[in-house]
């Protein structure tokens, strides 16, 4: 056999080698089956907030730092009275424009510079087009009295040092609504309800409804007859009941 015949025989294993390479490519790189489907995307409507009434004023008023007297009239002074912090809030634990809001999980006293931080961190952050927020507590009432450093005992009580407002517990401390979602005022209202002198939440209307659901249930599954209430009855806990108590 001769050198040219080698040669046409080796090109012709190389051409059939290369048709192999190709037809493998051809099937590796075939389309796919595909069935194509239209389908229907539903996207559900955007809240309508037809129901949200807006108060006149919709910024947290500036609250005074020292109550104003009528005429002549000495300042008053007064007691600890921890009775204005001690047991749960029976009257203001709901929220009026049923949206969100502030409450408080332990009771407390709110200085003059608490509700200044609260007025001034939420004003920064709100959106005053479309949001608003209400006070739900009084300004600093109740005198809190001081002597001097260094004194010595006796000389009577001490002079009026500065106001404080006392929350109960479930007190609601401020409202806040408008035409926002609970996801929008959350941040907001976690920014200044962490700085308070005492334990709160940022709570929606619904999150109060399943408070109170969760409450009722255990009340009515509990088995426990020596309660709170029963003791309270008996007088075995130091504490005498006088006129209507509500538990």
């Amino acid at each position: 056999m001769t050198s040219e015949e080698v040669g046409w025989i080796r090109l012709h294993f190389l051409e059939i080698r290369m048709q192999k390479m190709s037809s493998s490519i051809e099937s590796n790189s075939s389309t796919p089956n595909i069935v194509q489907v239209a389908g229907v995307t539903y996207f559900p409507p955007p809240p309508t907030y037809d129901h949200v009434e807006f108060p006149e004023k919709t910024k947290l008023r500036f609250m005074e730092k020292v109550p104003q007297m009528h005429g002549n009239i000495r300042p008053p002074k007064m007691t600890k009275s921890l009775k204005f912090m001690r047991g749960p809030e029976e009257v203001h634990n709901f929220l009026l424009h049923r949206q969100f809001g502030i409450i408080a999980l332990t009771g407390g006293r709110m200085k003059w510079g608490h509700f200044e931080m609260v007025r001034l961190g939420i004003l920064r952050k709100m959106d005053q087009n479309r949001m608003f927020a209400v006070w739900r507590i009084d300004a600093p009432w109740q005198p809190v009295t001081k002597k001097g450093q260094g004194q010595r005992m006796g000389g009577g009580k001490g002079s009026i040092d500065h106001y404080v407002t006392p929350v109960k517990a479930r007190r609601v401390i401020l409202e806040m609504g408008g035409k926002c979602e609970f996801i929008e005022v959350k941040p907001i209202l976690e920014l200044v309800a962490h700085k308070l002198p005492f334990a709160a939440k940022v709570v929606s209307h619904q999150m109060l409804e399943e408070m109170a659901k969760e409450e009722e249930r255990l009340e009515q599954e509990n088995l426990n007859p020596y309660n709170f209430k029963f003791k309270l009855e008996l007088r075995t806990v130091g504490l005498s009941v006088t006129g209507n108590l509500k538990l």
